[in-house]
């Protein structure tokens, strides 16, 4: 029974670690997940590791095949659709009541300076990973730890849509100065601006994704 009780509340955080590593771009569409080296990488027990991997199943960030283990699960059209409508909404919003001098916006200044370093080096998974940090700390900036917990599922989704593109360059290589374009009018006090140039940017990078799924062979 201790054992099981242990099981339980180690699950939530190993759920966490490895949403973590979809948001980061390290785990990819489709991929079979490995038990015996996820549980060694994360020095875990199996058990531990199954219920957090029910837990992320039920996310729809998962899915189990039965005889065949668990695999990264691969993003529909409509659910990118629907990312991307969760993400003007929220992001938009956040973004045109935001208070400039807020803490978050030291954090996107941050992300844009690493990405353009990642970017000069062609190192194209650390962009996109800068870029997931650009968006989550706009999310910062409504301060709602509730939005926060909600954007970060929705966050390790929108990886994993961005994992159907062949070429990353082409997904993350334009956006680093748009990133920067909008925190540029952020500092200067013109939320509604960047909350406008936002949106366009979103709409651009929706039908960017959606191209790419709908070239791609499942």
């Amino acid at each position: 029974m201790a054992e099981q009780d242990t099981t339980s509340a180690l699950a939530p955080r190993l759920a966490e670690q490895i949403r973590d590593k979809l948001i980061a771009g390290e785990l990819k569409p489709g991929q079979r997940l490995s038990e015996a080296a996820l549980s060694a990488d994360l020095d875990v027990s199996r058990n531990s590791l199954r219920e957090a991997f029910r837990l992320l199943t039920k996310e729809g960030l998962l899915r189990h095949e039965p005889n065949r283990g668990v695999f990264v699960a691969t993003p529909s059209m409509s659910s990118i659709i629907d990312i991307y409508r969760v993400r003007r909404t929220i992001e938009c919003r956040a973004i045109a009541n935001a208070y400039p001098n807020h803490p978050a916006v030291a954090r996107m200044r941050a992300a844009v300076e690493h990405a353009r370093a990642a970017r000069d080096a062609k190192d194209w998974l650390t962009v996109g990973s800068q870029n997931m940090v650009f968006h989550a700390a706009i999310v910062d900036l409504a301060d709602s730890q509730r939005l926060n917990a909600f954007y970060a599922q929705t966050a390790a989704e929108l990886r994993l849509s961005f994992g159907l593109l062949d070429d990353p360059e082409l997904l993350h290589a334009p956006y680093v100065d748009l990133n920067a374009a909008i925190l540029g009018k952020l500092e200067a006090g013109d939320t509604q601006e960047a909350a406008a140039a936002l949106e366009t940017y979103l709409l651009q990078s929706e039908r960017t994704v959606l191209a790419a799924f709908s070239r791609a062979a499942f």
